[in-house]
């Protein structure tokens, strides 16, 4: 399958704005999301307060006006992290991941994050021994090609 694309994947910091999550969880529970795509928060733990009640809200409101049976929306918060608000709120539908070892993890993303051949030449500005296809680029200014 492919790798999630910009507008499925928000990774959340404390300067996260209540629209940008707005945006994502309208993308997850909107008719147009029924082509497969997996809308994720990563980090959701940083997110502030404010900004954390207002994801509660705009979730549980378009879920209930929601005509997506089978939406696909995953929000990713480090386990260790007890005071934050998503994870209260969103106690209910949570999920524990087993954890791994940092071996068996770097072997996984290894075999299934490899660029293949001959496509993809932006991930071949990252001189690598191995090609991936995940990198991570943060600027200061989202959207402007950085």
């Amino acid at each position: 399958e492919p790798l999630p694309t910009y507008d499925e994947v928000l990774v959340c910091t404390p300067n996260t704005t209540e629209e940008e999550v707005e945006l994502i969880v309208r993308r997850a529970l909107s008719s147009d999301s029924q082509n497969q795509k997996i809308y994720c928060l990563l980090g959701a733990e940083k997110l502030v307060y404010k900004v954390s009640k207002q994801l509660e809200f705009h979730f549980f409101r378009l879920l209930q006006s929601s005509t997506v049976p089978d939406y696909r929306f995953i929000i990713f918060c480090n386990a260790k992290a007890h005071n934050s608000y998503v994870i209260t709120a969103f106690d209910t539908y949570k999920v524990t991941i087993p954890c791994c070892s940092k071996t068996e993890i770097q072997a996984y993303l290894s075999t299934h994050l490899k660029v293949p051949c001959g496509t993809a030449p932006v991930a071949q500005a990252f001189e690598e021994p191995y090609q991936q296809n995940v990198k991570f680029i943060f600027s200061n200014q989202a959207g402007m090609g950085r």
